[in-house]
């Protein structure tokens, strides 16, 4: 695959150098164009020795080959790092100063931005609208990462991680007949781990969730296109570059950051494994051993909800009339029913769009790379199966989504 690789003018160019890596070992055909500010980062002699390929900036470079016509024309896709606010501003007014911005004027293929920037550039409202701009006309911009800007600030506007670029920037060339990636401008809130709900300050109520599958989640709708928020309960795998993380740890504190996000989702998939029950007391001390004291005993209450009150929040609101609720069950079946019985009640009583359902057990599910569940709808259509990696899974769940929001009527 050719692929242009646009360097804007920004201290993160240094990183798009790991990124070219990623390209060319996958076996891609890469040019690099930086801007003439980006060469003050990193200079064309890296570009060159690392793509393989002549470096150059200027249109008048190599005239006879007319590269400020060919290189968009040629090329298979285009992705612009990092994408400064002001590269974002002179591709959404059409500016064609120098051959990256020409090359994406004559862009035939997909195009992908990975902004980086500081947290006030990327919050103001003209860049906000020079995405909105670029997005509406089918080019993908990805969400910076959140964290340590240059200096001591932090916030969104880093550049996302080199294998998070590259990895959308694959999505989208595979879905490349409208060159739009399905969730692109859409806000997905999910909620990943397993919740603790602690005993004393040493001991908790816990559950075997490992986050695999929320973070699975995360990275597919981060592919994509949407901005991606994680509500992160207890996870042993680290959360992805390229969304906004907010750690939690119990049920309750699930329950306040949840219905906080779910104002300005458009989706919010609760994939976490959340503590049915939590202590009705909680030990200031550690609770001891003692051998002339009776065995201690745990009184334990009812968690909230946070599914059902999730639903209940946006049928009362007509301004969340569209969002889409996503719930999971962990079911096991006994004498009184199976899996998907349980499963059917389940989305009923929640009342959510969809549920996506696991049969977990010992070695099934938690803590696995692979998964396999069925999705059902309140809708009534009729149960979808996927199964493989916990990728592979992800995906079909945000392909299902992203097919629900672009096909389905607003709820009343």
């Amino acid at each position: 695959m050719r692929i242009v690789l646009g360097v804007g003018g920004g201290i993160a160019a240094y990183k798009v150098a790991s990124l070219l890596r990623l390209f060319t070992e996958a076996g891609h055909d890469v040019t690099v164009i930086p801007t003439e500010a980006s060469t003050r980062f990193v200079g064309t002699a890296t570009w060159e020795a690392l793509s393989g390929n002549p470096v150059s900036n200027s249109v008048f470079d190599d005239v006879h080959l007319v590269n400020h016509v060919r290189l968009g024309h040629e090329a298979d896709l285009v992705v612009v790092a990092p994408a400064t606010a002001d590269l974002l501003a002179k591709a959404a007014t059409g500016q064609a100063g120098d051959l990256l911005t020409n090359t994406l004027l004559m862009a035939h293929g997909p195009v992908l931005f990975a902004p980086a920037m500081h947290t006030e550039m990327w919050q103001h409202a003209a860049t906000r609208a020079n995405v909105e701009t670029l997005r509406g006309r089918g080019a993908a911009v990805l969400e910076p990462a959140s964290g340590r800007l240059t200096g001591a600030d932090s916030g969104p506007g880093r550049l996302p991680e080199p294998q998070a670029i590259f990895d959308a920037a694959m999505a989208l060339v595979q879905g490349r007949s409208d060159y739009q990636l399905p969730l692109a401008g859409r806000t997905v809130t999910i909620s990943a781990g397993g919740t603790r709900e602690p005993l004393d300050p040493v001991r908790f109520l816990g559950n075997r969730s490992s986050g695999k599958q929320g973070v699975a989640l995360a990275v597919a709708a981060r592919n994509a296109g949407a901005t991606v928020r994680l509500l992160a309960a207890h996870m042993e795998v680290p959360a992805p570059a390229g969304v906004e993380v907010q750690r939690v740890e119990t049920a309750l504190e699930l329950r306040e950051a949840a219905l906080a996000a779910a104002a300005d989702s458009d989706v919010i998939i609760m994939s976490a494994a959340v503590a049915d029950f939590r202590p009705a007391e909680v030990s200031d001390t550690k609770i001891k051993k003692r051998d002339d004291t009776a065995d201690p005993v745990i009184t334990l209450v009812r968690n909230p909800d946070i599914l059902q009150e999730l639903v209940e929040q946006r049928n009362a609101s007509r301004a969340g009339s569209g969002q889409l609720v996503v719930g999971f069950a962990a079911e096991t079946g006994d004498s009184q029913g199976d899996v998907l019985a349980y499963a059917q009640a389940k989305l009923q009583r929640k009342g959510c769009d969809l549920l996506v359902v696991n049969h977990v057990g010992i070695d099934k599910v938690f803590g696995q790379d692979s998964n396999a569940v069925v999705i059902l709808s309140r809708a009534g259509s009729e149960p979808q199966e996927a199964s493989g990696t916990k990728t592979e899974v992800s995906e079909a769940i945000i392909r299902r989504i992203s097919f629900e929001l672009n096909h389905v009527s607003p709820r009343a």
